[in-house]
């Protein structure tokens, strides 16, 4: 706590005895209840009328059933969630990767009291409390240890972060307006950032006034039938000259999903990512990596680390798991006063909470090659292999998808049925029937992904996690 607060009545109720006895009392309770929940299990008796008006009203504000009948019940222990109508599942996408410790971690119950006893619920870049910086600069430490990165401008989602990223981009390139991405991109559902993103049902009825190049992303099978890596290269970074000859000097950035996430969980190796940045630093293009998706999940922190690639990156974005969502810059791309502000940054539990996760990233065990994160990657590979090999008819060979069990750390992926989008979404409901909550991912061929909780992820979890997929996946298997 700054030395200036330390007469501050906000430093007395901070350091107050009472009160930190009481949330220890909280937060002790709480872990005790959410202790009892040890496996998935069916709805309890006499709650289907309950569940089934409650999800009703919440289909008719929002205008259509929710797509999966899922209202928590506010509990949850670990991987696994309780809904309101008593039911648990394994909860195997985390609110496509928000949650990442789990539910009900007892680190940030205690962080979201701690935040809860600030004066105002909301902070803004008006009048804020010292939280909202203290998050920014954790966050500068930990991404300036292998990049230039040096600047943090705080936001409410992630579509925002990528929007105040395009504007500094803009802004640095002015008058250049263009920009360029990879094919099966997502950036967010805000105007802009759905003209960006290259799916087609995202921007029905949206004018298109974001003029957008879309390069090829990296495929191993293409490799191949080409006649290998440096050729696949080779020839991609000639299309990327071609762009750059097409319109000269009109290329604001190149948007890098380091790994892509809603595109597939696809990974590109790094000669492949280092050709293309090349080129960009050569034509004075911003280096853009957008890692709202994949942030914490690699090998290591942050996706240019794992890949090697901090000293390219101009401009970056962070969101999902951090709860506070974020735009950080170098030095030379800062934007001037007036171009970054806004009503709001966050809630005084997403500071709270966001600086603890932060601190649970940097001092946990999830890292490197002998890191969690490594090792349930191969738990999950073990168990999805084993799957595929009891069941090759569920697993056909699919043209262009790579491995049928892919992914990198924490992002999974397995590839049922062809990779038919109505068969993968209905695997996914039928699995949430039978205990897990999956997801998809992909433009063709589709995949079931997971964004696992790995922090709180433990061997035993995993037998139990396919045991529902198996039977999810016979349901649609027929």
């Amino acid at each position: 706590m700054p030395e200036t607060m330390s007469q501050a009545v906000g430093s007395q109720i901070a350091q107050d005895n009472a009160i930190k006895a009481a949330i220890d009392t909280i937060v002790a309770q709480v872990n005790q209840h959410n202790s009892t929940i040890t496996d998935a299990r069916p709805a309890a008796e006499g709650s289907v009328s309950t569940f089934q008006s409650m999800l009703d009203r919440a289909a008719a504000t929002k205008g259509r059933p929710l797509l999966y009948p899922m209202i928590g019940s506010g509990a949850g222990n670990g991987p696994l969630v309780e809904l309101a109508d008593g039911s648990v599942k394994w909860d195997m996408i985390t609110g496509i990767g928000v949650h990442y410790f789990g539910h009900g971690h007892p680190e940030l119950v205690r962080a979201s009291l701690e935040g809860s006893l600030q004066d105002t619920p909301k902070h803004g870049n008006l009048q804020s409390n010292f939280d909202a910086y203290r998050f920014s600069e954790l966050l500068v430490e930990l991404a300036s240890r292998n990049s230039k990165l040096s600047q943090c401008f705080l936001t409410t989602s992630g579509a925002m972060a990528n929007e105040s990223a395009l504007k500094v981009c803009y802004q640095k390139h002015a008058p250049a307006g263009r920009v360029i991405a990879f094919k099966h991109c997502f950036m967010g559902r805000s105007v802009t950032m759905a003209q960006i993103g290259d799916s087609a049902g995202g921007r029905v009825g949206i004018p298109l006034t974001t003029q957008v190049d879309y390069m090829p992303f990296w495929n191993e099978k293409a490799a191949e039938e080409v006649g290998g890596k440096t050729r696949y290269i080779d020839h991609c970074c000639w299309k990327l000259q071609q762009l750059i000859d097409r319109y000269p000097k009109q290329h604001a950035c190149f948007i890098f999903e380091l790994i892509q996430g809603e595109g597939g969980f696809n990974v590109a190796p790094r000669e492949f990512l280092v050709a293309l940045m090349d080129i960009c630093k050569a034509n004075n293009i911003a280096v853009w990596d957008d890692e709202i998706q994949s942030f914490g999940r690699t090998g290591e922190m942050f996706a240019y680390e794992t890949l090697n690639l901090g000293d390219y990156v101009d401009v970056f974005c962070v969101g999902k798991m951090t709860q506070v969502c974020a735009t950080m810059y170098t030095d030379e791309y800062a934007p001037k006063p007036g171009l970054l502000s806004g009503t709001f940054t966050g809630s005084s539990q997403d500071f709270s909470t966001g600086i603890r996760i932060l601190e649970m990233l940097r001092d946990g065990d999830l890292y490197g090659d002998s890191g969690k994160l490594a090792h349930h990657h191969g738990q999950f590979k073990k168990h999805a292999e084993a799957l595929a090999a009891k069941h090759p008819d569920w697993f056909p060979e699919v043209p262009y998808a790579g491995d049928l069990v892919g992914g990198i750390g924490g992002m999974m992926r397995l590839t049922p049925f062809g990779g038919d989008q109505k068969k993968i979404a209905a695997a996914c409901k039928a699995c949430f029937d039978e205990g897990v909550i999956l997801f998809w991912c992909g433009h063709g061929p589709h995949h079931v992904r997971m964004l696992p909780p790995v922090p709180v992820m433990e061997d035993s979890h995993w037998p139990k996690v396919f045991e529902c997929i198996e039977r999810g996946f016979a349901k649609v298997a027929g």
